[in-house]
């Protein structure tokens, strides 16, 4: 019964996070960034929203492969899995790292 909870939890979290990763690459909805959210209302009209769109639809776009990943690891328990979730999670937090400080 946990695992089935766990695994369609991490399901939906997958869903979420790649339907926000499709709407950023279409630059619709909002922008969840932090160049954009800590910035003030005049800097936000003024701000190219372009590239930050596309950082936000990568960022969750491997998001959701990461959920996916834990989503099945928590269904199949193969344990390789989990070798997986790291390398994406690595990939991921060094892309957003990397991304920002070539914006600014």
């Amino acid at each position: 019964m946990k695992i089935l909870f766990s695994f369609f939890v991490c399901l939906i979290l997958a869903i979420i996070s790649l339907a926000i990763s499709i709407l950023s690459f279409h630059e619709k909805g909002f922008l969840f960034n932090n160049a954009y959210i800590w910035a003030s209302k005049v800097e936000r009209e003024k701000m190219d929203k372009k590239p930050h769109y596309r950082q936000t639809a990568i960022v969750f776009g491997l998001m959701a492969l990461l959920f996916l990943c834990i989503a099945f690891e928590a269904l199949l328990r193969t344990g390789w899995l989990w070798s997986a979730v790291c390398v994406i999670g690595v990939i991921m937090i060094g892309y957003a790292v990397v991304s920002s400080v070539k914006q600014k």
